[in-house]
């Protein structure tokens, strides 16, 4: 579970992120994430976290929104079964662990700053 955030910081279930970050269904996390097109979220970034059995990624854009979905990001996702959620990151991990606490095989990506 998300238990905090505030800009350029997360915390998750007791630990503390200072980076960009993935979180697959299984809970555990991958700091250090890089997009290859900056504040670009695109197919290639999240590949990673596609065949992990989510049906829900939540996109966590920063404190203000400037990390945006590439054009058609969504209707790929939704080809592969995955529905994308994406959302300021306050937003975005209500999403999160809402979804989470239904059960829901779930996956997040969130950019931390901007």
């Amino acid at each position: 579970m998300i238990e905090a955030y505030r800009f350029g910081e997360m915390l998750i279930d007791g630990q503390r992120y200072r980076s960009d970050l993935l979180i697959f269904p299984d809970g555990s996390v991958v700091d250090h994430w890089r997009r290859t097109e900056g504040h670009r979220l695109t197919l290639t970034d999240i590949r990673t976290l596609l065949d992990t059995g989510a049906r829900t990624l939540v996109a966590g854009t920063g404190a203000n929104g400037r990390m945006v979905p590439a054009k058609g990001l969504a209707g790929e996702l939704l080809e592969k079964g995955i529905e994308l959620v994406c959302a300021p990151c306050n937003d975005a991990i209500e999403h999160y662990n809402r979804i989470l606490q239904s059960g829901q095989p779930l996956a997040g990506c969130f950019h931390l700053t901007c």
